[in-house]
């Protein structure tokens, strides 16, 4: 399988408190009441009567865990630990470590067959990759980004199988640029895709040129909702994917 230059298509323990019992009183019941809640032979209203017992139980507080919070929490939590770290590049070791547990927590909420929901058309901001150099490739890398600023990172879903990706960027802080690549969506499976795409297209300037030739990826969708759209690579990396706001 060829490499994509640019990126791939989209291609959380549980608390067990310790209960202490501060106070128990119970409060005994008048003997000629006794039985009357039960049966009353004169045909009132029967009242119960019962013991009471009141009691005041403390639970020590606990961090919640990542398996105990719920999807639109785990998507806020993902998206606060991604947002403006160029698309994963600052992150430390353990903080990618920390994406990828809130990752393969929410993708345990995911849909059977992401692949058919058609939430997955539209327009995406990628927001982070696991391995910083597999979207946008060679721009990408250490030197790569020496030379070029990466300004957004594109991708457009459109029905019923066309996948655009495009990298637009600075170079040497006064030249804009963009490259971008065009594909088409093959569906292997409920969750796997295939995406088949055309040389890429490069613009630097006033000058533009396609050059390589064809390359394609496969990719895991592993969630997806109206916000949040989360890919796993076939080598393991890791996408997350925000729907860009509508433009007027």
């Amino acid at each position: 399988m060829a490499s994509s230059p640019a990126f791939p298509m989209v291609s959380f323990s549980s608390v067990n408190p310790e209960l202490s019992v501060t106070r128990l009183n119970f409060v005994p019941l008048n003997p000629r009441r006794r039985f009357r809640g039960i049966f009353d032979l004169r045909g009132r209203n029967c009242r119960a009567s019962r013991n009471i017992v009141s009691a005041s139980v403390s639970i020590p507080a606990q961090e919640v865990s990542s398996s105990q919070r719920r999807p639109d929490e785990l998507a806020a939590t993902i998206f606060s630990k991604v947002m403006q770290t160029d698309r994963g590049v600052t992150l430390t070791k353990e903080q990618h470590l920390q994406v990828a547990e809130l990752t393969g927590e929410l993708s345990k909420y995911c849909i059977d067959s992401p692949v058919t929901c058609p939430l997955i058309f539209g327009e995406w901001d990628v927001l982070y990759c696991s391995n910083p150099t597999s979207p946008g490739g060679g721009f990408r890398s250490g030197f790569g980004r020496l030379i070029f600023k990466t300004n957004e990172m594109i991708q457009v879903v459109e029905a019923p199988d066309i996948v655009k990706n495009k990298v637009s960027f600075s170079a040497l802080g006064f030249l804009d640029g963009e490259v971008s690549l065009k594909g088409k969506l093959i569906v292997l499976d409920e969750k796997w895709i295939k995406v088949v795409f055309e040389p890429p297209h490069l613009k630097l300037g006033s000058v533009e040129f396609q050059f390589g030739g064809e390359s394609d990826v496969q990719l895991e969708i592993t969630y997806i909702d109206d916000k949040l759209r989360l890919g796993k690579g076939s080598r393991g990396s890791v996408f997350v994917f925000q729907r860009r706001e509508p433009t007027m």
